[in-house]
């Protein structure tokens, strides 16, 4: 296998494959440059024929791009927004490709998006090992983590945000004046720039980031999570709860706030068919919620594949790998089910920005006229072969919860967590100068699992509820028995 491929997945299911494999093909529609060299020179990842370039996109492609062994790089599209800053520190959530200008909007007069930058350069440095962008990173994000902090923090300590700054802009929100989605990710953003710091030694920025970070977490869990209900919600003006169940509230579980009982009750309802228990896990607001629409109807409870990510990274906060990796397999095979039976040169289309929550299919926009009609949703809603954000599922959550793997570069460790044993594994990854192949098969000596390596690493090995080890795996090619281990 040349050592320009992508890394190929094993499954039992070759159906997932597939569609992984489709994938890879595909995003390379999406790897394009603006029109004008003079605006965004070289290549990044954007949807096709998009005016403008996306923070969001770009937060959110940096963790299925990392994948790609080199061949299409994370962080050029991460880098477009940082060199935009301003003097302030300000960095917009979308410019214009034709003028590299920022996107204004009425709705959003800052330009704000989700906080996440971080979030997505921790991820970065643990598959690149890239040390000396992080020195370079560091600056940049605490300017702009003021400037947030200067526009947005209000005395309370909390963090007030326009609804399309958010990660779910539903009218059913439209009185909340602290998201908790937005404090949460920047609870999120302190607890990296903190990890970051920490890498760099800067120990007096690792301090200030951990205080922020636990004052924001002392906040959202005094104020935002309602002990009756079990959940964490939006704030109105008076700082009253605005009780209405959305996916928002689960940013605090990627935020690791709450504790091991908060969590239990808030995972929950990810499970129960009258909150977030649809056959297609997870809709954007909860089925008992009036205003629910099984048929999606943008922000009424389509499933959002960004949304399904953050839910199932908050899981694996928590340890929850066997729903996360259910509910990953679930969303897959819903991705699998909505796409046309046969495909032509005028029905292409096999991903989509969103899904239906009831059943398999790509989700219907809201009714015409209505007030959420053109509501932060694009009028072409839902996108097709919107892989911005559909790969985080056929990508990254089938590397890192159908096949279970999680790499750490610096750390050389590569850690498997599994259910049980299956026929899977992934072939052909770089790990920066090094490539790797695990394999697990059933042999008639029982479960082996083979692997090659250029360099020493270490692997993790977690078998649910049966075996847990840690083991130095040299260069060349071995194989270990499971019932020796």
């Amino acid at each position: 296998m040349s050592k320009r491929d992508f890394p190929k997945i094993h499954f039992y299911d070759q159906d997932f494959v597939d569609l992984y494999d489709k994938t890879w093909a595909w995003i390379s529609d999406c790897w394009g440059a603006a029109g004008d060299k003079n605006t965004m020179p070289g290549k990044f990842f954007s949807y096709p024929g998009s005016k403008y370039i996306s923070q969001a996109d770009a937060v959110y492609s940096s963790f299925f791009l990392v994948y790609s062994n080199r061949i299409f790089h994370a962080s050029p599209t991460l880098d477009i927004f940082y060199e935009r800053q301003e003097p302030s520190g300000a960095i917009r959530g979308a410019y214009s490709m034709e003028t590299g200008k920022a996107e204004e909007s009425e709705n959003n007069p800052e330009g704000m998006a989700m906080p996440l930058f971080a979030w997505a350069e921790y991820n970065l440095y643990h598959k690149s090992a890239n040390k000396k962008r992080v020195k370079d990173m560091l600056p940049i994000l605490d300017k702009w983590i003021n400037w947030i902090d200067t526009v947005f923090k209000r005395g309370n300590g909390l963090y007030q945000a326009p609804l399309a700054a958010t990660s779910l802009p539903s009218l059913l929100r439209r009185q909340a004046v602290y998201p908790v989605d937005f404090n949460a990710a920047m609870a999120i953003n302190a607890l990296y720039m903190s990890a970051l710091a920490d890498i760099m030694n800067e120990r007096e920025m690792s301090f200030i980031y951990k205080r922020k970070y636990f004052s924001l977490k002392t906040r959202i869990n005094s104020q935002m999570w309602d002990n009756e209900s079990g959940f964490y919600y939006d704030l109105d003006e008076d700082e009253n709860q605005i009780r209405v169940k959305t996916l928002a509230g689960y940013w605090p579980l990627l935020a690791e706030i709450p504790n091991d009982d908060k969590a239990e009750r808030a995972i929950a309802k990810l499970l129960d068919p009258e909150v977030f228990g649809s056959p297609h896990p997870f809709p954007c607001i909860g089925i008992n919620e009036p205003g629910f629409n099984e048929n999606g109807g943008g922000w009424n409870g389509s499933v959002f594949p960004q949304l399904n990510f953050m839910v199932i990274k908050g899981l694996e906060k928590y340890q929850r790998w066997d729903i996360a990796r259910e509910s990953a397999i679930r969303h897959i095979y819903f991705l699998l089910d909505s796409m046309p039976a046969e495909t032509s040169k005028r029905n292409r289309a096999q991903l989509w920005e969103a899904y239906k929550p009831m059943s398999e299919g790509h989700a219907e926009p809201p009714a015409s006229g209505s007030a959420e009609a053109h509501f932060c949703l694009s009028p072409h809603f839902p996108r097709p072969q919107y892989l911005n954000y559909a790969a985080l599922s056929t990508i990254n959550m089938s590397i890192e919860n159908v096949i279970g793997l999680e790499i750490s570069l610096p750390k050389k460790t590569v850690k498997w967590t599994i259910p049980n044993l299956e026929v899977m594994g992934i072939e052909n990854l770089s790990l920066k100068k090094n490539m790797i192949t695990i394999l697990s098969q059933k042999s008639g000596r029982g479960w082996e699992i083979h692997m090659e390596s250029e360099k020493l690493y270490y692997f993790m090995i977690n078998i649910l509820g049966q075996k847990k080890k840690t083991l130095p795996i040299p260069s060349g090619k071995c194989s270990m028995l499971i019932d020796k281990l």
